[in-house]
Parts: structure tokens; C-alpha cells; sequence
């Protein structure tokens, strides 16, 4: 990847969470740990992946995303405020009464998102939903769905996965957010979903392990998956909770907590370092 690519990504990276960590701290609540788990992966794709346009977000060829961990809007409200969608400066009216960011996404209110979610496990089933119509409808445009690895305890993910498989869904990248830790503690200890590779190869996917904050790895699997012909693939993308803020990264507790003033500026200080 050439330097100037990469400065770019790491840079878009870096924006999302800052407006991860203002959102949050405006709205005194919300998801900001797996909101930076995925920064890096939210970059590649609205920056470089995607076949999107901000200026036309009904485009019925733009490639569609789904959050299927829809808690974790504050990422994704970062990465569009970001590419254009609405302004920045509108991501600190982050769950107030009357604005568009709520605190799960609003495919109703948010320019920009494919698809409402919050219900884990209901994400994957509708991003499968959308490739297999795109299938039909014979459009070659690519759906994108991120899943949480708490979330896929849930039995709805199999489901979509089985049904992914079934129907040869090749148009659908489903990117497993493997931080480890969920709401009640680490993945592990809760309900084990592991192993995610061996799991999903077993229900016809084909799947990627990546470093899902190294952009080379995320570049070469992304470029994978679109080659990939007769199945769908997972990226099963190993990150840190809170990447990117020293005092969140790995711990469970800044799953569902806002940082205050104090630790804004001191997250906003390391971000801007």
C-alpha cells in the first residue's frame, strides 16, 4: 500500500474517533469501546472499499452496510459525518430528543444508513436479505455487514450464515469484530462462540483472520473477498475494545460507558498527539 494510502486511512481512522469520543461525551452515554474497535475497519471501508456517493445515499447501485452491532452507532455516525453524509459538527447531538443519531441506527432519520439496527443478530439476516435481492434483481453491488463477537452468541447469526451459504450469496462480506469482551465480561468466560474461522468455513463461508487494525491486512482481505466466487465470506477481524484511547482499550467497562469531561480531553489528547 503506498504511504500516502495509508496516511490517509490511519487519518480517516483517527477522525472517527474523535468523533467517537465527542459523541459519546456530548450525549453522556452510549458505546464508545466497540465503537473504536472497528474505526479502522470503518475507515477502509467508506474511504477506500465502498461504492458509495454522500451526495446520493439512495443510489440503487451503491454498495449497502449494515452494523448488525447497531449499538455501536457512534462509529458509525463518525465514518459518515466524516465521508460527507451530514456535518461533523452534528455528531454531538448524539442521542438527543429530535436529532437524527440516535443511540441505535435509523435507516429513517440518518442519511447514510442502509439499515436500522439495534436487536443483535437481526443485522446479518438483513444484509443477507439485501445481497440475495441483489442477486435476484441481477445489480452487482456489494453488501458489507459488521457483527460483534458477543453478538454471535446469538442464534439468528447462524441462521443468516446457513442462508448466506445456501443461496451462494458472494456479494456479502460479513466482518466478524473479534475484541473479546462483551457487555457482561470477557466473550469467553460469558458464552463462548469460538472458534469463528472454523465455525463459519463449516456453514459454507469463506474466511479471512486479519489484524483488524493493520490496513495492509484489511486491504489484501477486502481485495479477497470481492475475487471469492459461489460462497460468501467472513473477515474475522482480531481487535482491541477502546483501540486507540490508552485508559479504555481492553476494558470491559467502557462497553456501554461515556467518557466524562476529564477523560474526553484526556482521550482527545492522545488522539491528537
Amino acid at each position: 500500500m503506498e504511504q500516502s494510502k495509508l496516511q490517509a486511512l490511519r487519518e480517516a481512522a483517527r477522525q472517527i474517533r474523535i468523533g467517537v469520543i465527542k459523541s459519546t461525551n456530548a450525549a453522556k452515554s452510549g458505546h464508545p469501546g466497540g465503537s473504536l474497535s472497528i474505526a479502522d475497519i470503518l475507515a477502509y471501508l467508506y474511504f477506500e472499499e465502498m461504492n458509495i456517493d454522500p451526495a446520493n445515499p439512495q443510489d440503487p447501485m451503491r454498495d449497502r452496510f449494515v452494523l448488525s452491532k447497531g449499538h455501536c452507532a457512534p462509529g458509525l455516525y463518525s465514518a459518515l459525518a466524516n465521508r460527507g453524509y451530514f456535518p461533523v459538527e452534528e455528531l454531538t447531538t448524539l442521542r438527543k430528543i429530535g436529532a437524527r443519531l440516535q443511540g441505535h441506527p435509523d435507516m429513517t432519520l440518518t442519511p447514510g444508513v442502509d439499515m436500522s439496527a439495534g436487536s443483535l443478530g437481526l443485522g446479518i439476516s438483513s444484509a443477507a436479505g439485501m445481497a440475495l435481492a441483489g442477486k435476484i434483481d441481477g445489480k452487482d453491488y456489494r453488501v458489507y455487514t459488521i457483527v460483534g463477537d458477543g453478538e454471535s452468541e446469538e442464534g439468528q447469526v447462524w441462521e443468516a450464515c446457513m442462508f448466506a451459504a445456501h443461496y451462494k450469496l458472494d456479494n456479502l462480506c460479513v466482518i466478524i469484530d473479534w475484541n473479546g469482551l462483551q457487555i457482561d465480561g470477557p466473550v469467553s468466560e460469558v458464552m463462548n462462540p469460538t472458534p469463528h474461522d472454523k465455525k463459519l468455513e463449516a456453514f459454507g463461508f469463506h474466511v479471512i483472520s486479519i489484524d483488524g487494525h493493520d490496513f495492509e491486512q484489511i486491504e489484501a482481505a477486502f481485495n479477497e473477498a470481492k475475487a471469492v466466487k459461489g460462497k460468501p465470506t467472513a473477515i474475522v477481524a482480531k481487535t482491541v475494545k477502546g483501540k486507540g484511547v490508552s485508559f479504555m482499550e481492553n476494558k470491559v467497562n467502557w462497553h456501554g460507558a461515556a467518557p466524562n469531561d476529564e477523560q474526553c480531553a484526556q482521550a482527545l489528547a492522545e488522539l491528537n498527539a
